[in-house]
């Protein structure tokens, strides 16, 4: 090999050797390049990250809100249930039960109308007898579907349980009370069957007519 030939090997060798240093100096630059380019995006992963998290939580938290509303309700839906249930079979036959309380009346005004002290025949006695065993047994069974009585007399007017039908003049008693009961009252439970109709007390006016008529009469001259 001639010494021409060595050089230009050794020149072409030369011009190897600095491609390949600068080939690694712009490999080195872009992984470093990289490198920081990769930083700030970590960061954003990591933010994105935590508001996803966030978003989890808050929706965790409305889940379980919603959840104890429905439970609230269901409970109050089954209570209000319940409450349907007991009241439609204490206050199922309410209608039928002001039907039934006139037939009473009338039964109680027929024993009423007869005079007791009279001497009846035995047929007569008989009939007496019948209807009052038949009014037991009709105040039995009232009582037995918790039907009651209201007690008005001598008592004080009250407008959730009577029905005012008249006023009666009463120097000896207050105003407002149950001096005569007209129609029996009834209550079903604690709710109102049927009003009791009565008359009330009330103050006689005073009677200023002899004192006026004294102040228009005329003095008499000496």
């Amino acid at each position: 090999m001639s010494k021409e030939e060595k050089n230009d090997q050794e020149e072409t060798k030369e011009k190897i050797e600095k491609e390949d240093i600068i080939e690694n100096k712009d490999e080195n630059l872009e992984e470093g390049n990289s490198t920081k380019n990769d930083e700030p995006q970590n960061e954003v992963d990591g933010a994105e990250e935590q508001s996803e998290e966030e978003r989890l939580q808050e929706e965790i938290r409305t889940l379980k809100e919603d959840k104890i509303r429905v439970l609230a309700e269901m409970e109050n839906l089954r209570k209000r249930f319940d409450r349907e249930k007991i009241d439609s079979i204490k206050y199922g036959s309410v209608n039928f039960a002001r039907d039934i309380l006139s037939p009473g009346d009338n039964l109680e005004r027929a024993l009423s109308a007869i005079n007791q002290e009279e001497d009846h025949p035995q047929s007569i006695k008989n009939l007496i007898e019948g209807l009052k065993m038949v009014q037991k047994e009709f105040s039995s069974a009232l009582e037995k579907n918790g039907i009651s009585k209201i007690n008005s007399m001598n008592e004080k007017f009250d407008p959730n349980l009577h029905q005012a039908m008249m006023e009666v003049e009463r120097d000896d008693l207050d105003e407002g009370i149950v001096v005569q009961e007209i129609q029996t009252g009834y209550m079903m439970h604690d709710r109102l069957l049927r009003p009791a109709m009565v008359g009330v007390s009330k103050k006689p006016k005073q009677n200023n007519t002899s004192d006026s008529q004294d102040e228009k009469e005329p003095k008499n001259k000496d």
